[in-house]
C-alpha cells in the first residue's frame, strides 16, 4: 500500500478529520507526523499555556493512534525541509493536512503547498476546522463582511453540516523516520509548574472534547441564553480550548445540538460558533489586525503610557476593582475566564486605564489555554471600540454595575477574591465604600475619572483637523 503523510497541526483528533478521511478515501496509508516550528508563527509564537494544553493533547492524540496500531511521529522544524526529508525517507506520494488561517501560517503553508508540488508531491490542503471557509462567506458585492450580522445571515444559507466521521478501528503501523523526537523533548511544559491547577478544570484531547460537549449538551444548554453570562455558573459551554486544538469539529458540535430544545438556547450557541467563524473570516481578509487597529481613525487615539505597577496590577487581579481582580485571578489559576468576565477586564483595561489594547491582547495569548489569534484580536478590538463591529468606544462598562448586575450576589467575587468573601454581598461589589479588608488593595483608578479621561480622548479624535 503506498503511502501519505498525515500533517496534523491545530487538528488534534481522529473523528471528523477530513485530511485523514481524504488520505483513507484515497487508499493512501497514512504516517502520522507532527512538527514542531513556532519560529513560522510570526510574531505570534504559542503562549505559554496554549503550550501547556498542546503538551497534553499531543500525547492524547499519540495515545489514541497507538491504540489503533500507529504512532504519532514528532519532529522539529523548519517545516518545509521536514516534509521533504519525510518524503525522500519514507517514498511517501501525498501530504494531507487540514488548514490553518492565522496569516503567517497560511503563508508558510501556500509555500509548503507549492514546493511539495513542483517536486511531484500530491499536496492536498482540507477544510477542518470551520463551518465555512473564510472566502466562502462574501457580499453581494463580493466584498468580505465588516458586520457579524449580515455574515451570519448569509452564512445561514449555505448552511451544509459535513457527514460525521468515526474514528478508524486500525491504522497501519507507520516507520521509522528520522529526526523523531520524544514529546515531551519539546519543552512545552512550563519551567515552573504554574499550571498545575489548570488540569483540575480541564481535560486535553478529544475524549475531553467529546466529554465537553456532552456536559454541555445535558446540563448546560437549557437556559444557556441568560445563564450563559452568570460567571459563577458553568452555564458556557467550555468547548473554546478544545476547538482551538482542533480536538472537535465544529460541526461535531452543530449535529449534537441540531434538534436539542429550547430552540432558542440552542440558536444562542450556534450565534457564538457564528462569532467564531467571524473572527477567522476577519483574520484571513484583513490580515493586519492582529497587531493595528482594524479602524484606523484610532491610530491616533490618546492611548496613556501604562506603568509596570498599573499592568502587573491589573494582569494578577491587584486592581481594587473586585469583578476585574476576580476574573484575572480565575485566568491564572485556570487558563480561562468566563467570557462576560473577559469583556469586563478588556473595557476596564482600554477605557478606564485607558491601555491600547495590544497589552491586553498580549497577556491573553499567554495566558489562555483558548488563545485563538482569530479571537482573540476579534474579542479585543471589539472591546476597545477598534475593530470590526465593535462595541463604539464611548460604551464604557461600569464594572460595578456589570458585577452586580451578572454576579448580584458576589458569589464570583468570593471565589477568586477570597480577601472579600466575608463582606456582605452587596458590599463585595465596591469595597471601598466601606471599610476595605485589610491587605486588599484600594482601586487603581478612580471609576468616574477613568471614564471621563476615556471619553476626553475619543473626543479629541472627533474633532475637526
Amino acid at each position: 500500500m503506498e503511502c501519505a503523510l498525515l500533517w496534523f497541526r491545530n487538528d488534534l483528533r481522529l473523528a471528523d478529520n477530513p485530511a485523514l478521511d481524504g488520505l483513507l478515501r484515497a487508499g493512501l496509508a497514512p504516517i502520522p507526523v507532527y512538527i514542531h516550528a513556532p519560529d513560522e508563527h510570526g510574531g505570534w509564537a504559542p503562549g505559554a499555556a496554549s503550550d501547556a494544553w498542546r503538551l497534553r493533547s499531543l500525547r492524547a492524540l499519540d495515545a489514541d493512534l497507538r491504540a489503533r496500531g500507529s504512532r504519532l511521529q514528532v519532529l522539529h522544524g523548519p517545516t518545509h525541509d521536514v516534509l521533504a526529508q519525510l518524503v525522500a525517507a519514507t517514498g511517501a506520494k501525498a501530504v494531507y493536512w487540514n488548514r490553518r488561517y492565522e496569516p503567517a501560517i497560511e503563508a508558510r503553508d501556500a509555500a509548503v503547498k507549492q514546493a511539495l508540488r513542483a517536486d511531484g508531491i500530491d499536496a492536498r490542503s482540507h477544510s477542518g476546522a470551520l463551518l465555512f471557509e473564510p472566502w466562502q462567506v462574501q457580499s453581494l458585492a463580493g466584498d468580505p463582511y465588516k458586520v457579524f450580522t449580515p455574515f451570519w445571515r448569509t452564512a445561514l444559507k449555505q448552511w451544509r453540516l459535513p457527514a460525521l466521521q468515526a474514528v478508524p478501528e486500525r491504522l497501519p503501523a507507520p516507520p521509522a523516520l528520522p529526526g523523531v523526537v520524544a514529546i515531551d523533548a519539546l519543552g512545552l511544559a512550563p519551567r515552573l509548574p504554574w499550571d498545575r491547577g489548570f488540569w483540575d478544570e480541564w481535560v486535553p484531547g478529544e475524549a475531553g472534547a467529546h466529554a465537553a460537549l456532552d456536559r454541555f449538551a445535558t446540563d448546560a444548554l437549557d437556559g444557556y441564553g441568560g445563564n450563559r453570562d452568570i460567571p459563577s455558573l458553568r452555564g458556557t459551554s467550555r468547548l473554546s480550548p478544545h476547538l482551538h486544538f482542533g480536538e472537535i469539529a465544529p460541526w461535531r458540535i452543530a449535529h449534537r445540538l441540531q434538534d436539542a430544545l429550547p430552540a432558542s438556547d440552542r440558536e444562542h450557541y450556534l450565534r457564538e460558533l457564528g462569532w467564531r467563524e467571524f473572527g477567522h473570516h476577519l483574520l484571513h481578509h484583513f490580515p493586519h489586525t492582529p497587531d493595528a487597529n482594524f479602524n484606523p481613525r484610532f491610530d491616533d487615539f490618546g492611548w496613556a503610557t501604562p506603568t509596570d505597577a498599573q499592568l502587573d496590577a491589573w494582569r494578577h487581579g491587584r486592581t481594587g476593582i473586585p469583578i476585574v481582580d476576580a476574573g484575572m485571578r480565575e485566568l491564572w489559576a485556570t487558563g480561562w475566564m468566563h467570557n462576560r468576565v473577559r469583556m469586563i477586564v478588556g473595557s476596564f483595561l482600554t477605557k478606564h486605564l485607558r491601555v491600547h489594547w495590544a497589552h491586553g491582547a498580549r497577556w491573553f495569548w499567554d495566558t489562555l489555554v483558548d488563545a485563538d489569534l482569530a479571537n482573540n484580536t476579534l474579542g479585543w478590538q471589539w472591546v476597545a471600540g477598534t475593530g470590526a463591529d465593535a462595541a463604539p468606544y464611548h460604551r464604557v462598562f461600569n464594572p460595578v454595575l456589570q458585577a452586580q448586575k451578572f454576579d448580584p450576589q458576589g458569589a464570583y467575587i468570593a471565589r477568586w477574591v477570597p480577601e472579600l468573601a466575608g463582606l456582605p454581598a452587596a458590599q463585595r461589589h465596591a469595597p471601598w465604600t466601606g471599610v476595605t479588608p485589610r491587605g486588599y488593595p484600594r482601586p487603581v483608578v478612580d471609576l468616574a475619572a477613568g471614564r471621563a479621561g476615556a471619553l476626553a480622548a475619543l473626543a479629541g479624535i472627533r474633532a475637526p483637523r
